[in-house]
């Protein structure tokens, strides 16, 4: 005898042994026992749920001899007809080879004959979607008013694609997938019936990978029963078979690319790639088991093993692995991988883009942790940057240095005549009988209190710069993996609203991204939007000696009309902040050893020594004091040799009376 596959020899027979499904058995059992028999019926769903199978037991069960019953016999003529496939009474059409206009003419011909020996004639369509337009407006006013014993069954898989006109003339019966549980425990019983070696993980794993689709699971069934030996079946040898990537091998990947181990995580890579499987798959994989990493830790380990499809050890493995990640983390490595899927899909060279993906990944340095970045935002937000004067740009540039205020040197002795002591007083604050230093009103750090704060600054950067404008424009490259490639294998050159050069060292990728290339409409929206405009000239080509002169000169000769508005209103602020932040507060000049009893008053001069007050802060009186005695002590100057101020200037001397 010839082999069967199981699939069709443990198909069901009764409505009875329809795996799953229970709302549909209910439904045409009570229909059956009601006598309210349909003229038209539309069972839909996913692949391998039961449509044929159950349509055919409909069949069955309405033209048996003993019937119409829910449980057939099996045994009468009509039932072997059905059940071996005979058109008599019971006729399946594939839709997908008869799908023409003509092919519903003589079905619609055929209709006005009457059953040969059984009590219905029915027609089941399997795949109806593919029937055309014409076909469907065909069958209309037969599938409405059929005639007397004639029942329409249609099966289809896209029920979408059936007209509406059609979907109101039939029952409509939803096919939802098989749980997990249910395929597994049939599974278990054809491996009983069969005699295959194979462990309870293994048929679930399987049961986990057919989609909810009972025909799919018996046939990787039947595929592994070759392989039956003294040993059981084991997951691995599902995953040697389907040539899937073992959970080992996933999770040493997946191991090296979360701690940013790039050179690891190539090798572990090329070990996979070297046992023959392809790059889609592997990214594939690989995206299946990120999939499991975000659900374990978002729901935590109390997940059922059927939602990660993983068992108890492989959750406990998994849980240690990801207990330094953040989620956000983990979904963006499942983002890159599901890009760079789609690119492997479309290049030419899908090992290349696999090895990018993989070191793009386990770049995993860039995206901080979202503790660390909450901590700077509130920093920066309450404005306790550092203890000094905080720099309000939005680079967050470190503060400046700040300059200590000079004391001026001691100022010799000069007769001039006495000034009055509350005078004095009200301007310069005097202890112990020694004129004191008016303390600034800024308080000022030293510079290594403001470098050693524990802060997160970032680097400064020149707005202005190409080197600012090239990350400007990386960012506005809309693919990804485009992206990664510029930022690695290009160099602006020049990067102004009139022009744009960048160079590239590789010809593989200067073909791609050339002006020929497939990649360059990329280059051409991200100048546009950089500026605002449209860039007049875009040239992409290989390195020149003369690209640092270019560079060169960009940045002497740009000026505020090649920078983006955002640039320029950003340096605009930036400088008018700085300028603000930086003019610390003039410190009053000391004078030393001056004696206050020694002044002299003198009613010609008060006016001119100490200016009345006219709302001038202290500082400011204070300088226009020293001005008025530095000017007496030139004065004075004047009176000596040279070689007498020079002794003065040199010991910092004074003449005494």
């Amino acid at each position: 005898m010839n082999y069967i596959p199981l699939y069709r020899k443990y198909r069901p027979q009764t409505i009875e042994q329809i795996v799953g499904q229970e709302h549909i058995k209910k439904a045409l059992a009570n229909a059956i026992n009601m006598n309210r028999i349909s003229h038209a019926y539309l069972f839909t769903g996913p692949r391998g749920t039961g449509k044929t199978s159950t349509a055919r037991i409909f069949a069955k069960s309405l033209n048996c001899e003993k019937g119409p019953t829910i449980t057939p016999c099996n045994e009468c003529e009509n039932c072997r007809n059905i059940t071996n496939s005979i058109p008599i009474d019971v006729i399946e059409i594939d839709a997908a080879s008869n799908r023409s206009v003509n092919d519903a003419d003589e079905i619609i011909q055929k209709v006005a004959l009457a059953p040969v020996q059984s009590r219905y004639k029915i027609y089941i369509i399997d795949e109806v979607h593919m029937l055309t337009n014409q076909a469907f407006n065909a069958l209309l006013k037969t599938l409405e008013e059929p005639p007397k014993n004639v029942i329409f069954i249609l099966a289809t898989t896209e029920v979408h694609k059936v007209l509406d006109t059609i979907k109101s003339r039939c029952q409509r019966f939803d096919f939802k997938r098989i749980t997990t549980e249910d395929i597994s425990k049939h599974l278990r019983y054809i491996s009983d019936c069969e005699g295959i070696n194979i462990t309870d993980e293994a048929l679930s794993y399987i049961a986990q990978n057919s989609a909810g689709g009972m025909r799919d699971s018996i046939a990787l069934l039947d595929q592994l029963s070759v392989l039956n030996s003294d040993t059981p079946i084991s997951v691995d040898d599902i995953n040697n078979l389907l040539g899937r990537l073992s959970f080992a091998s996933l999770t040493s990947l997946f191991e090296n690319i979360s701690l940013s181990k790039q050179n690891e995580a190539l090798n572990v890579l090329n070990d996979i790639y070297n046992q023959g499987n392809e790059p889609v798959q592997i990214l594939s994989n690989l995206l299946e088991y990120l999939r499991n990493v975000l659900v374990l830790k978002s729901a935590g380990t109390d997940i059922s093993n059927v939602v990660v499809q993983l068992n108890s050890e492989q959750v406990k493995l998994l849980s240690e692995k990801i207990s330094n990640l953040e989620v956000h983390q983990i979904v963006s490595l499942i983002d890159k991988c599901a890009s760079y899927i789609k690119e492997i899909k479309l290049t030419s060279n899908p090992k290349l883009w696999l090895d990018v993906a993989i070191l793009d990944m386990a770049n995993l340095t860039e995206n901080t942790k979202l503790d660390d970045l909450q901590r700077r935002i509130t920093l920066l937000e309450s404005g306790v940057v550092t203890k000094g004067i905080v720099n309000s740009s939005p680079y967050n540039t470190p503060p400046s240095p700040v300059k200590k205020p000079e004391i001026m040197k001691p100022v010799p002795s000069v007769e001039h005549k006495p000034v009055q002591k509350e005078a004095i007083e009200k301007h310069t604050p005097i202890k112990d009988n020694k004129v004191e230093t008016p303390k600034p009103s800024q308080k000022f750090v030293s510079e290594e209190e403001v470098l050693t704060d524990e802060v997160p600054m970032s680097k400064p950067s020149d707005t202005a710069s190409i080197k600012a404008l090239w990350v400007k424009f990386l960012d506005n490259i809309s693919s990804f993996p485009s992206r990664a490639i510029l930022k690695q294998q290009a160099m602006p050159v020049k990067i102004t609203k009139d022009e744009v050069i960048i160079s590239i060292k590789n010809q593989s990728w200067l073909k791609q991204f050339g002006p020929e290339g497939t990649k360059h409409s990329f280059i051409v929206e991200a100048a546009n939007h950089l500026f605002g405009t449209e860039v007049k000239k875009i040239i992409v080509r290989s390195p020149e000696p003369g690209d640092d002169n270019i560079r060169k000169s960009q940045k002497s000769e740009e000026s505020d009309d090649d920078k983006p508005a955002a640039v320029k209103s950003t340096v605009e602020a930036n400088s008018v902040k700085s300028q603000k932040v930086q003019e610390p507060s003039k410190p009053a000049p000391v004078h030393k050893n001056v004696e206050v009893d020694s002044v002299e008053e003198d009613s010609s001069d008060s006016s001119e020594d100490l200016p009345e007050d006219d709302g001038q802060d202290s500082s400011e009186k204070d300088i226009a004091q020293e001005k008025s005695i530095s000017s007496k002590m030139s004065t004075d100057h004047s009176f000596h040799t040279d070689e007498v101020n020079m002794v003065m200037e040199l010991f910092e001397g004074k003449f005494i009376d």
